[in-house]
C-alpha cells in the first residue's frame, strides 16, 4: 500500500479535534531516552518518488538480513522455514481480502478456519478450549493475567523470572491498574522458588517454559503449589514447536496457556504482525478473553459455523467485556493452521526433533570453544552461555563477520550486570552444518 502523506492543514484538523496542541503534546508520555532525533535520519524535506525509493534502498541495506547469512537469533522470534504454499494459499482473495467476520452467515470460511486453528491450538497445549487468537504471545499473557484476576477475583499476578522481560513489562504495563504485579528475580539456568510466593491474594503465577535462557520448567509442582491456595497457573510459551517433543501444559496442570505462534507459517517480518495463541479450561471459556468460533447445524441440518463468544468491547458494555483487544490476528492464525496442516501430527514432531538435534549439536561444538560455558543445563532448541567477555561485544565482533550469534541477555535485562556475559543462542532446522561450524569458527576468533 502507497503511504499517502497528510497536509499540515490534515494534521492541524485532527489535532484540534482530540484536543492537543502540537505532535509533540500528543506522544508526551514516551520517555525521552526512548525518542529518537528527527535528524538521526539525515532525510530531505522534499524528494521524488524514485530518489526516496532509492535513499530508503540504500539505508536499508545498512542492515543485516536473517535469510543473508547463518542466523542464530531467538529470544522469543525464530527463524523457521514457511513453505510457498502458505504464503500461496493466503493470498487467495477470499482470505486477503476478508477483514473479520462481523457477518458470520457470509464468512463460512473464515469461521471454519479458525474452528480449525482453535482445534489444533487446544490440541497443542492439552486444554478444553482456544479462542481465535489474539495479537501475540506478550499482550495474550496480560489478557490471561486479566483474565485470572476476574476469575479468583483477587489481585495480585506472581510473574517468573524466567518470563521474557518484554511479556513481563507488557503485563506490568496492562495489569497495572487492576492490581499488583510481583516479579520475580531472574535467575540464569535455575528455577525460583515461586510456591513461597503464593499466598491468599494470589491471582495466578506465570511460568514460561522454556524459560527466556532457554531452560525447561517442570510444572506439576508449581501447579499444585498454586491450587493449594486457589490461584491459577499460566504458562507462556514463546517456541511453539517445542510442544512437538515436550510434555503439554494442560497435562501438567496449566490453568490458562498462552503461546506466541509466529514460528509457524509465519516469518520474523521485522517483529511482527505475529499471533497469540490462548487456551484455557472449559470451566473458564466465560471469562476467556477475545472471540471463538464453534460449529452447529441449520434448520436444515447442514453443518455451519458461528461465533459463539465474542464478550469484547465491541460487542458489549466496555466494563463487561473480557477483553479491550478490538480483533484477532486473522491472516496469521491462518497461515499458522495451514502451515500445521502441511505438517501433520507426525511432521510436527518430527519438526520439532529436528530443531532439538540442531541446537545439541551447535551446544557440542560451541563448548570446544575456550572459555565458553553452557549455563542451562536443559534446553529445546534454544539456551544460554557465559562467554569470557561482554556477549554485547562478542555479538557486534561476530556480526562484522557475517554471524548473527543471538541476543546478548544485557539487551533484555540492561540493569542487570550479571548478565552482561550471557549470551542466547537459537538453532532451527535452518541452521546447517555448514552455519554451525561458520559460527564456531568465528567465535574462536574473536574471543
Amino acid at each position: 500500500m502507497r503511504y499517502l502523506p497528510l497536509t499540515k492543514a490534515d494534521r492541524a484538523a485532527m489535532l484540534e479535534t482530540i484536543g492537543v496542541v502540537s505532535v509533540d503534546a500528543l506522544f508526551k508520555d514516551v520517555p525521552k531516552a526512548a525518542e529518537v532525533p528527527v535528524s538521526a535520519f539525515d532525510l530531505p524535506d522534499h524528494q521524488g518518488e524514485l530518489a526516496v525509493e532509492r535513499k530508503l534502498a540504500a539505508m536499508a541495506a545498512k542492515s543485516t538480513a536473517s535469510g543473508a547469512v547463518p542466523s542464530f537469533l531467538g529470544a522469543g522470534a525464530y527463524k523457521h522455514h514457511v513453505p510457498a504454499a502458505v504464503d500461496h494459499l493466503i493470498q487467495r482473495s477470499e482470505f486477503l481480502t476478508s477483514y473479520t467476520p462481523y457477518q458470520p452467515e457470509i464468512s463460512q470460511g473464515t469461521l471454519q478456519v479458525l474452528f480449525e486453528f482453535q482445534t489444533q491450538v487446544a490440541m497443542l497445549t492439552g486444554m478444553d478450549v482456544a479462542n481465535a487468537s489474539l495479537y501475540d504471545g506478550s499482550t495474550g499473557t496480560a489478557e490471561a493475567v486479566l483474565m485470572a484476576q476476574r476469575v479468583t477475583k483477587r489481585g495480585k499476578a506472581i510473574l517468573s523470572g524466567g518470563l521474557h522481560p518484554q511479556y513481563a513489562e507488557t503485563v506490568e504495563t496492562v495489569a497495572n491498574l487492576h492490581g499488583s504485579v510481583l516479579r520475580a528475580p531472574a535467575i540464569p539456568g535455575a528455577e525460583e522458588d515461586l510456591a513461597s510466593l503464593v499466598d491468599d491474594q494470589t491471582a495466578c503465577v506465570v511460568v514460561q517454559t522454556p524459560d527466556v535462557f532457554g531452560l525447561l520448567r517442570g510444572l506439576k509442582n508449581i501447579a499444585e503449589a498454586v491450587h493449594s491456595k486457589g490461584a491459577l497457573l499460566i504458562v507462556v510459551v514463546t517456541e511453539v514447536v517445542s510442544l512437538g517433543l515436550l510434555e503439554s501444559p494442560g497435562a501438567q496442570g496449566a490453568d490458562i496457556v498462552v503461546c506466541e505462534g509466529q514460528s509457524l507459517g509465519n516469518g520474523l517480518n521485522f517483529g511482527g504482525p505475529y499471533v497469540g495463541l490462548f487456551a484455557t479450561r472449559e470451566k473458564y471459556v466465560r471469562q476467556m478473553p477475545g472471540r471463538l468460533c464453534g460449529q452447529t447445524v441449520d434448520a436444515e441440518g447442514r453443518r455451519g459455523f458461528v461465533l459463539t463468544l465474542s464478550t469484547r468491547e465491541q460487542h458489549i458494555r466496555r466494563d463487561k467485556a473480557t477483553s479491550n483487544i478490538c480483533t484477532n490476528s486473522g491472516l496469521c492464525a491462518l497461515a499458522f493452521t495451514i502451515h500445521l496442516s502441511l505438517l501433520g501430527e507426525g511432521g510436527f514432531t518430527r519438526l520439532a526433533a529436528i530443531n532439538h538435534q540442531r541446537a545439541t549439536t551447535l551446544v557440542d561444538k560451541l563448548l570446544t570453544v575456550p572459555g565458553v560455558s553452557l549455563v542451562t543445563s536443559t534446553f529445546f532448541n534454544e539456551f544460554t552461555l557465559r562467554l569470557p567477555k561482554p556477549a554485547a561485544e562478542v555479538v557486534e565482533a561476530l556480526a562484522a563477520k557475517g554471524i548473527l550469534a543471538g541476543v546478548p541477555a544485557s539487551r533484555l535485562a540492561p540493569a542487570d550486570r550479571d548478565q552482561r556475559d550471557l549470551l542466547i543462542v537459537a538453532a532451527t532446522e535452518t541452521n546447517t552444518d555448514e552455519d554451525i561450524d561458520a559460527f564456531v569458527t568465528a567465535l574462536k576468533e574473536v574471543l
